[in-house]
């Protein structure tokens, strides 16, 4: 309705931004962020810490984390998680170049920051599994609820989680 009842030329102006922003905007090369360039702003950003990869389901949950200002790290952008009832396995989401990442790179650590459902756990578990002979795998803390999502969760839940973080078994 707001729309709608807007001058023609907003309404204009609004729709060439959003189709702007749906050309230039893509993933990066590296985290698979949301980027207007090849490399994402926190990947080429020269004082984050190299030392941390912290892998997320979307580009939601990045921007979710750091508005924490805790993690001062990289991020690695799943595209998702393994959910076999809507047809999304592994080779779907970015594991196998979070994989290629990780044994490359030899991060000191990497944080799965997956949302606490059920989906969500199967993909930490099989991340995990992964990344394990690689490096120390730790997730979050269980500070937010079963079923939630990472973007809805406010910055001190989120920070405590953050610093709750535990190795994977």
């Amino acid at each position: 309705m707001h729309i709608l009842k807007r001058p023609e030329t907003e309404v204009e102006a609004l729709a060439q931004a959003l189709i702007d922003a749906k050309k230039q905007i893509g993933l990066c090369t590296v985290c698979f962020h949301l980027s207007a360039e090849q490399v994402c702003e926190i990947c080429r950003h020269p004082q984050r810490d190299n030392k941390t990869i912290c892998v997320v389901e979307d580009s939601r949950d990045v921007i979710a984390l750091e508005k924490t200002r805790e993690y001062k790290g990289k991020y690695h952008v799943l595209g998702g998680v393994i959910s076999p009832m809507d047809g999304i396995g592994p080779e779907q989401l970015n594991i196998q170049a979070l994989v290629k990442r990780v044994s490359q790179q030899k991060p000191e650590e990497v944080i799965l920051a997956i949302s606490p459902s059920i989906e969500g756990e199967t993909t930490t578990l099989y991340v995990g599994q992964l990344l394990k002979p690689f490096t120390k795998v730790t997730r979050i803390a269980f500070g937010l609820p079963v079923g939630g999502e990472l973007e809805y969760a406010d910055e001190v839940t989120l920070a405590r989680a953050l610093e709750g973080r535990r190795e994977l078994d």
